[in-house]
């Protein structure tokens, strides 16, 4: 059976998966808004956001004391949240020409 989270981890479990959400999605958004508008400063943000990211699951993973699969769904998940917007503005772009 899955050990639930400690209540002391609590606000820091709930911290970091809506940080993982809001890093994902800034990412995202601005991943395609560096593709419109070719601005370094964008890009870099996107990148950032990413970073942010990162640190996000890594803190939601000691947390929440993942280990064995979760430790590896958790690194995929970081792996797709990476790929996930250029293979969505790769479709986009192949499916607009």
């Amino acid at each position: 059976m899955i050990q639930p989270v400690a209540l002391s981890d609590f606000f820091m479990t709930f911290f970091s998966s809506a940080l993982i959400v809001l890093a994902g999605a800034c990412y995202a958004l601005l991943f395609a808004w560096s593709k419109v508008n070719t601005h370094f400063y964008i890009k870099f943000s996107a990148y950032l956001f990413y970073c942010i990211l990162i640190v996000a699951v890594w803190l939601l993973s000691q947390v929440a004391h993942f280990s064995d699969y979760w430790l590896l769904l958790s690194a995929v998940m970081v792996i797709g949240y990476f790929f996930a917007p250029i293979g969505i503005w790769y479709l986009c772009v192949q499916t607009h020409d």
